[in-house]
């Protein structure tokens, strides 16, 4: 839930991120069911009728890319993604909390930079690729795309934090404590 006496630019920002947060769920929804249908369309092929479609294989590899973009976007909005933590574990609570925003802008930048030489290879795939496989090279846009939209969501959680509370809110009445990694 949006708080409603929060300022009106956050507001907006609130509502981009949770629209963000929507389309990549559709968008992983999706391609994990197309995925899962075009696997057992080609086991059905090759056991039943001895034949099969040679693109299903590209495709196969391209949707598990835009499964793997769009969950490493939702889980690190969660604050749940796969954390090397080393030193962390030897700060305090406060010093984690100021080290955490610039982290995430260190993680924004890098993953943008991922994405702006992921141009730089769909571009050089797409010179490249001959004439009869130029469908596939539109599959590899998930490369930039994902990349950047992971860039916006580390952004986005530069400005609003991790919202758990506000999107998971828990029963007040409720005996299960929070999530260990639960940073506010």
């Amino acid at each position: 839930m949006i708080e409603t006496s929060m300022p009106g630019w956050l507001r907006i920002i609130f509502k981009i991120k949770h629209a963000l947060i929507a389309f990549e769920k559709i968008i992983a929804a999706g391609s994990l069911f197309l995925l899962l249908l075009l696997a057992i369309v080609q086991i059905i092929a090759r056991n039943f009728f001895d034949t099969g479609f040679t693109h299903v294989d590209v495709i196969s590899r391209h949707l598990i890319l835009f499964i793997i973009f769009m969950g490493a976007a939702l889980v690190s909005e969660q604050n749940r993604h796969i954390k090397i933590d080393v030193l962390v574990p030897l700060l305090d609570t406060e010093q984690q909390e100021k080290l955490i925003r610039p982290l995430l802008v260190l993680c924004g930048i890098i993953s943008g930079i991922f994405s702006w030489y992921s141009v730089g290879f769909w571009l050089d795939e797409w010179q490249y690729a001959p004439s009869n496989e130029r469908w596939s090279v539109y599959l590899a846009l998930i490369l930039p795309i994902g990349f950047a939209i992971l860039s916006l969501h580390l952004f986005l959680l530069t400005i609003t934090g991790f919202e758990h509370q506000r999107v998971l809110p828990q029963e007040e009445n409720s005996s299960k404590p929070p999530p260990c990694s639960e940073i506010t």
